[in-house]
């Protein structure tokens, strides 16, 4: 990113200097897919990828919004920071952050915004959750005298997308935003919100971003369709309601329970939830002994379980990991997010790196005729102020 740039865009559009700058990363979910709405582990890590935000006061009572991203802009009231914009504008993730800081009773003022993000759009890495993030810290420091912890900025920025913006997300992606510590991946258990870090020593690795640069036109219908698999399947398997999620089921009783299912989709929308769960305690294992080779294999076997039973891939994220999985060097590759397009992830060892990407690229488009983007993520630190 441009920074200097940026900064003269900010002061040719109002005619001043920036007075702060903020940032917050994207996030990539190292493994543990379509857990999380079923009271699973998943794993993500922060990315050196994300949102900018210049911010200044200005002398009135509006909020200026702009985006290099974006081509709307809005200027709107602090009284109508409650009132969401119609067609679903970009401005409604801050406007929802900004609603939750009032309900708490914080004064906003009126502050001049510009929004930069170096994140591809619709790719799955959460630039969504970055745009939340980035505004939460900023009317923090800037209204709140820092009192809100970042845990409690997590939880306001989720609630800003699922009431104030209307999309029924999880918590893990605002999570890993917002927790996110370099050099460290994050085991988090979305139910209870339990989690630790854990150190990602890639071993003259780095982890590889592919962007299929196919829109997940189906992600929001299959993704309802499967939550309601999930819930169906749980019943049938639960008739005693011992059990709050299919995760809380482990492999051993599920293999004992199945026979209760009544079709074979619910049976393979089950084993995937329940053994993707398995193999994010079995890949935190593997990194605590500094064993790249089973972390990538489980990445691999994650793939392949959300290929056959879950079903969420299509042909575009598959093509990306079979050639993937064609070059040496290539520990572990995977798709990452809700499936039908956006992104894969793959540990890949540094000499690899120029190869993976020619011979990967080159694959993928002589199967899809889609040309894919590839993105070199460093592990970073979450949501913060730089200046």
């Amino acid at each position: 990113m441009d920074l200097l740039a940026l900064k003269k865009h900010f002061k040719k559009l109002y005619g001043k200097d920036a007075d702060y700058l903020f940032f917050s990363p994207g996030r990539v979910n190292l493994i543990g897919e379509h857990t999380d709405y079923n009271g699973g582990y998943v794993f993500p890590c922060a990315i050196n990828y994300g949102t900018y935000l210049l911010a200044s006061k200005n002398d009135g009572c509006g909020m200026r919004f702009a985006s290099t991203n974006m081509e709307l802009k809005a200027d709107i009231t602090c009284a109508a920071l409650s009132q969401k914009q119609p067609g679903g504008a970009w401005v409604n993730y801050p406007l929802g952050v900004m609603h939750e800081f009032s309900k708490l009773g914080v004064k906003i003022e009126g502050l001049d915004l510009i929004y930069s993000g170096n994140i591809p759009n619709g790719a799955g890495l959460s630039s969504s959750a970055s745009i939340e993030m980035v505004t939460a810290v900023m009317l923090n420091e800037l209204f709140n005298k820092g009192a809100l912890e970042m845990m409690e900025m997590v939880k306001l920025s989720q609630r800003a997308e699922n009431q104030f913006v209307g999309v029924n997300s999880g918590i893990m992606d605002q999570f890993a935003v917002g927790m996110g510590l370099a050099d460290h991946a994050l085991a988090l258990k979305c139910d209870t919100l339990e989690y630790h870090r854990v150190p990602l020593k890639l071993q003259g690795c780095r982890i590889v971003v592919s962007n299929t640069n196919k829109r997940r036109g189906l992600a929001d219908s299959k993704y309802n369709e499967r939550r309601a698999e999930c819930e169906k399947a749980l019943e049938e398997m639960n008739s005693e309601g011992k059990y709050n999620y299919l995760s809380d089921l482990g492999v051993e009783l599920f293999d004992s329970l199945k026979g209760k299912l009544s079709s074979d989709v619910l049976l393979r929308r089950a084993r995937h939830v329940i053994t993707e769960n398995q193999r994010v305690l079995d890949a935190m294992t593997a990194l605590e002994k500094n064993d790249l080779a089973e972390f990538g294999r489980l990445m691999n076997a994650s793939h392949v379980s959300l290929r056959d039973d879950y079903e969420v891939t299509g042909k575009e994220l598959d093509a990306l990991v079979e050639e993937a999985w064609k070059i040496e060097g290539v520990y572990g590759s995977r798709m990452t997010g809700a499936g039908f397009g956006g992104c894969t992830v793959s540990i890949v060892k540094e000499e690899a790196i120029d190869r993976f990407i020619e011979q990967v690229g080159k694959g993928y488009e002589a199967r899809t005729g889609l040309k894919p983007d590839f993105y070199i993520a460093e592990v970073g630190d979450g949501a913060r102020r730089l200046e």
